[in-house]
């Protein structure tokens, strides 16, 4: 019985631990993660493109497959589609409901500013000092994404300004010249990092050397961030946006949206904070290289957060990442406990299997006893060496059912005491027919003579 049960065990742990190999075999590869970025051969390409080959160099866990889409709406459908495990999307653009953050890719500030230059390229002082001044005026956005349009009608409502009565064109940066020789536009609005090259290009491309635009601040910021948690109230500093002339010359309230690195919900836990680990231990390593890898964050990890961090991104962030006991301990012990109930129902079935044998067996340790006291009223050695050699059958038959687990150690002692007591009646009863029959002899022979 212990050698099955024995036996029983160490195939359990052995299949336990072959699944377990497997497991970990397949878990622990390079897990390939396709991630979402675009437009194409903008900087939020360059940057991941950059960032995925690091991670190819260091021989990272996590490996990253850029997909390019046409900007930030189609990144947040691939993810929504599950075309994508992770995407770079901005944070105010219809993010699916599957989609949680992992990292601040970058900081958007809203810069509006109203140039200092006519259509003819003569300088001018500006009549616009606030944003409430822009109703009948023609305001230029930067970029064709339909999302900056969309913030400056926020903004323009929370400023008391209804948004139809101000005028929108769109053009990129290199028209942005072109623009004030061919149409009036009264300012513009630009949305990006506070060091963005395009914006820094496009208020270039409205001043002239000495002079400055006038910043016109958000003065609605507050209520516009509370209303829509996904916008932040923020400053520029003076001098942030150009130091010689200083671009502003003063501090500017104004708004700042972000650009999220998110992942599916459904994404493992361990993978996803494996990729924040590799994306922060990489961050320093390129920045020098690369600047624009320095803009990437950490997310707000409150559970509280208008876009709630995904929980493998929070565990490396606020340094509750489990340990390898700790994420598999419940499934060790599981597995222990399964082994042991296979090994106990083998032992119940076997035990159940060997029924019979164990009844036989008790009837003839049951016979055994008779035959003691049928050893000690005999008279005959046949009869003796008869119930001897039924005596070894049953022994033999104890000794098989002991091997095959059909009694157990403290059956077999009492087999054998029992066996003890026949022999010695046997014994005895030898010696007491032998006595007599050479008692016996000599009265005969005296009889005769």
């Amino acid at each position: 019985m212990k050698r099955f049960s024995l036996a029983v065990v160490v195939c359990s742990v052995v299949v336990f631990a072959i699944a377990l190999v497997g497991y970990f075999f397949f878990s622990w590869r390079p897990a390939t993660l396709r991630i979402a970025v675009g437009p194409p051969g903008s900087q939020d390409v360059k940057v991941i493109q950059e960032v995925a080959q690091a991670f190819v160099r260091e021989r990272h866990y996590v490996r990253l497959k850029v997909v390019v889409t046409e900007g930030a709406t189609e990144s947040a459908a691939a993810i929504a589609s599950h075309q994508a495990d992770l995407a770079v999307i901005r944070a105010d653009r219809d993010l699916p409901n599957n989609a949680l953050s992992v990292a601040v890719f970058r900081k958007n500030v809203v810069v509006i500013w109203v140039p200092n230059v006519t259509a003819k390229g003569q300088k001018k002082e500006s009549s616009i000092s606030k944003i409430s001044e822009l109703a009948g005026r023609r305001v230029g956005v930067i970029g064709k994404t339909s999302a900056n349009v969309d913030l400056l009608k926020l903004i323009l409502t929370e400023s008391g300004v209804d948004p139809e009565k101000v005028g929108v064109v769109q053009f990129e940066t290199t028209e942005v010249g072109d623009a004030l020789r061919n149409q009036k536009v009264d300012a513009f609005l630009a949305v990006g990092p506070i060091d963005s090259r395009i914006t820094a290009d496009a208020i270039n491309a409205t001043t002239r050397a000495g002079s400055s635009p006038t910043f016109l601040p958000v003065t609605a910021a507050e209520i516009i961030a509370r209303k829509h948690p996904v916008y932040e109230s923020a400053e520029i500093a003076a001098g942030a946006l150009g130091a010689t002339p200083q671009r502003p010359d003063d501090d500017v309230t104004t708004l700042s949206v972000n650009h999220l690195i998110v992942a599916r919900k459904q994404l493992s836990e361990p993978t996803v904070t494996a990729f924040t680990k590799q994306l922060f231990a990489i961050r320093h390593a390129l920045q020098s290289e690369f600047p624009g890898v320095a803009d990437i964050q950490v997310p707000d990890t409150d559970k509280a957060a208008a876009i709630p961090a995904h929980p493998g991104a929070a565990a490396y962030i606020d340094g509750t990442e489990r340990t390898f006991l700790e994420r598999y301990s419940d499934f060790m012990w599981l597995g222990l406990m399964v082994v042991s109930g296979f090994a106990s129902a083998g032992a119940w079935f076997r035990s159940y299997m060997r029924r019979d044998n164990r009844i036989r067996n008790t009837a003839l340790r049951g016979r055994l006893l008779d035959m003691i006291a049928a050893a000690r009223d005999c008279d005959s050695f046949d009869e003796l060496e008869a119930m001897q050699r039924e005596a070894d059958g049953i022994l033999k038959d104890t000794l098989d059912c002991f091997e095959n687990g059909a009694v157990d150690e403290d059956t077999l002692s009492a087999f054998n005491i029992a066996l003890d007591q026949f022999h010695n009646a046997v014994q005895d009863r030898k010696m007491w027919i032998s006595g007599e029959r050479s008692v016996g002899a000599p009265r005969s022979q005296s009889r005769a003579s």
